[in-house]
């Protein structure tokens, strides 16, 4: 489905400005006249990570007049490997600010506006409506169906990417033209059902990959041309070097964009929304929870526990807690591994953050394991509290 240009072309193109675009200038499809738009263009990316750093790089590159940089993070080493907008010498800085100096080198021409600050229900609607588009970066669920809903409200398009290991997904989702991302996704899945990319891992060049894909439909937004994704979910196998496109249909019965919406305005909690951890979990853990410094005593004094490692084997080999034994969240959850945990010793479990094993102490009460308990805040807390020295992946 094609559709009009996004923005109106700005006024004319510098001498310096057309030897830089020429290659740009020189296609029919794009030419002066889409050169023009590009520049006349504002776009934000929101997050300066894995899919913004490909974006926000391309986006300059291509000659967007304005960027928009939403960001809160700061760079770690750890990054490194996938966001390629950063360098060793921006470890510890603020990862918008960092992504402005990258911008600034590849096309001082581009404007750059920085927002240091974390999206949320307050400020999502100021910082949008000064944008024509949104490309979406986010790395989790609540996020993403905050920055659908604002988009949908304030009736803007946005260009939505996912990654995950080796498989990627992006799409346009433009209300007034499609469907919305309520559409294909309702509901968010269960917590802890769908691990994140600091769980399970990402190859790094597949964001460039899906990166690249979400910078392409926004050039073909902003200035008119071919077929935005709009309607179509483009499905990437990095491994089987596949691409698949399966068509999404405005939903008539969406909550948000269908007929008869029931979500006219932003949600006051979109965290609860997509649930950090299940109410099952949340329950589980209550008076059910020591702190990684509690743990440590615990160890100190001789106290004969079980430490559990939830986490996957590929994070157990990165960094680990001394004295776990790893048994993947996974094995709890089905009930295989039930038969390996000892009835006679308290039951400790740690995942990387907390989520994964307080889901994972929902399952060992369920199954009779009254006096396991969980370590809020997993392994980080421990690298924090106990030992910087280990690596924080």
């Amino acid at each position: 489905m094609s559709l009009p240009p996004l923005v109106e072309p700005a006024a004319e193109l510098t001498v310096d400005e057309i030897r830089r675009y020429s290659r740009h200038l020189i296609i029919p499809d794009v030419g002066v006249t889409g050169q023009k738009r590009l520049k006349n263009a504002r776009v934000l990316c929101v997050g300066a990570g894995g899919l913004g750093s490909p974006a926000l790089l391309y986006l300059a590159a291509a000659g967007v007049g304005t960027l928009g940089i939403i960001d809160f993070d700061t760079v770690d080493e750890s990054n490194l490997q996938r966001q390629v907008i950063h360098g060793v010498s921006d470890v510890g800085r603020s990862k918008a600010e960092s992504a402005a100096a990258s911008i600034r080198e590849i096309n001082p021409l581009v404007n750059v506006e920085i927002h240091n600050t974390a999206l949320d229900r307050e400020n999502v609607r100021e910082i949008f409506a000064q944008y024509d588009l949104i490309v979406d970066g986010t790395d989790n669920f609540a996020t993403r169906y905050m920055v659908n809903d604002a988009a949908v409200l304030l009736g803007k398009p946005y260009v939505w990417g996912s990654i995950y290991r080796f498989d990627g997904q992006a799409s346009v989702f433009w209300a007034e033209h499609g469907p919305c991302y309520r559409c294909l996704y309702p509901e968010p899945p269960p917590p802890g059902m769908v691990p994140s990319c600091a769980e399970g891992g990402v190859l790094g060049v597949l964001c460039a990959s899906i990166g690249s894909i979400q910078v392409n439909e926004a050039i073909k937004l902003l200035t008119g041309i071919g077929e935005p994704l709009v309607g179509r979910l483009m499905v990437y196998d990095a491994l089987e070097m596949e691409y698949r496109k399966i068509k999404v249909r405005k939903d008539p019965n969406c909550a948000l964009c269908g007929d008869n919406p029931t979500v006219t305005d932003l949600l006051e909690d979109y965290e609860d929304f997509c649930g950090a951890v299940s109410d099952e979990a949340q329950e589980a853990t209550v008076d059910s929870t020591i702190t990684a410094l509690e743990l440590k005593e615990w160890q100190d004094a001789g106290k004969d526990i079980f430490l559990v490692d939830v986490r996957e084997p590929a994070e157990y080999e990165i960094v680990r807690i001394p004295g776990a034994t790893l048994i993947p969240k996974g094995d709890i959850i089905s009930g295989e591994a039930l038969a390996k945990l000892p009835q006679d010793r308290q039951i400790v479990l740690h995942c990387k953050s907390g989520v994964r094993s307080a889901e994972a102490l929902a399952a060992l009460k369920a199954a009779g394991f009254k006096d396991a308990v969980h370590v809020q805040g997993g392994v980080l807390s421990w690298i924090k509290q106990i030992d910087p020295a280990l690596p924080a992946y």
